[in-house]
């Protein structure tokens, strides 16, 4: 992708959201120094926390934006059942949020930000996932093969779980994964005019 003379910084430490910009054929250098706090303002709808953290961490990036540079921040959660799942501290807290999910359909939002000097662009797209019944023993093998402490939720469709477990998605895979990129394409091209 041709972005005019603009360097994309990409402030995220997934290594989903690498994969995903490299198989867009985004160039970006990578850069997750930064002094933001994951706190939500008490009272903000669920919907929107993916909009409010993604927001924070690019305005928490650790110093200035260069005139040539552009900042991408993202951030990701589960609702189910009207509850929000972030990433889990540890197995307990996984499987607690993997037997929430078993059965039923969950909603996924990854919220993005693209700032550069003189602009700032958040966007968000939200997909659903409709898991299978999931028996302890799934539960408890995934947990402990693939340790999915750094995934809302407690998963990662591209894993195991997902190829087992999910029924069916109505919207992004890549959403899903962590990074809207049909979005991101669209709106850094539209950026770097």
């Amino acid at each position: 992708m041709e972005l005019h003379g603009k360097k994309l910084i990409l402030a995220s430490g997934s290594p989903r959201r690498r994969e995903i910009l490299s198989g867009a054929d985004i160039g970006f250098e990578l850069d997750t120094r930064n002094n933001f706090e994951e706190i939500v303002p008490e009272g903000t709808e669920p919907e929107r926390i993916p909009e409010v953290l993604s927001i924070g961490k690019s305005f928490g990036f650790h110093r200035e934006l260069a005139d040539d540079e552009i900042l991408l921040t993202a951030d990701t959660i589960v609702i189910c059942e009207g509850e929000v799942m972030g990433k889990p501290h540890g197995s307990e807290e996984a499987a607690t949020m993997l037997r929430k999910l078993s059965g039923k359909a969950h909603k996924v939002i990854t919220a993005v930000t693209l700032r550069s000097r003189d602009a700032t662009r958040t966007f968000s797209d939200t997909a659903t996932v409709h898991f299978a019944s999931l028996t302890e023993e799934e539960i408890t093998y995934y947990i402990d093969s693939y340790r999915p402490f750094d995934k809302a939720g407690a998963y990662g469709i591209q894993e195991w779980i997902g190829h087992i477990g999910i029924e069916r998605i109505e919207g992004s895979f890549f959403t899903i994964m962590g990074l809207p990129i049909h979005k991101v394409y669209s709106n850094l091209k539209d950026f770097c005019r």
